[in-house]
């Protein structure tokens, strides 16, 4: 599956824009839409220039476009567009964790991704969301509100 134009507005909505280098919540040097790494490859760091709206934007889909196949990848089961956009999303947020442990770093290994794959409509998975809202163990608003809506976009028809 592919992101459709909904899907990358969402990430637009939750990611925000910034053109200059900043802290996530993480700790992690981040620039544009939530991008931790250039599409080259290289890391953001705090002491990297400006950037363009045009440049993040292209980050932005370049990114998604390659979590969008990690989530291709790692659904067993049938999901409408909705339910793949909001994986997407999460794992944009998150990463896909597509790693030899079992180690739930991202949507890979996660009870999520387990739920997803058995039975998409199953109202569980509202839960399985709602876990992942915490950077460093501590919860932080913003998170809980994007798994929030996240769930709220899968189980949109």
């Amino acid at each position: 599956m592919k992101l459709n134009e909904s899907g990358y507005k969402i990430l637009q909505e939750f990611e925000g824009l910034d053109l200059k280098p900043y802290l996530c919540s993480a700790g992690v040097p981040t620039i544009g839409y939530g991008n931790t790494v250039y599409p080259n490859g290289r890391k953001i760091t705090m002491k990297d220039t400006p950037i363009t709206k045009v440049f993040a934007e292209q980050m932005l889909r370049s990114t998604a476009d390659l979590f969008a196949k990690d989530v291709t990848r790692l659904i067993k089961s049938i999901v409408t567009q909705n339910q793949f956009n909001a994986l997407v999303s999460f794992a944009y947020n998150l990463g896909t964790d597509i790693d030899a442990d079992d180690i739930p770093e991202g949507l890979g290994d996660s009870t999520l991704l387990k739920k997803v794959n058995a039975n998409p409509n199953d109202k569980a998975i509202v839960n399985e969301f709602l876990k992942w809202n915490k950077a460093k163990g501590v919860v932080v608003s913003g998170l809980t509100k994007r798994r929030i809506k996240e769930s709220q976009i899968f189980f949109t028809p």
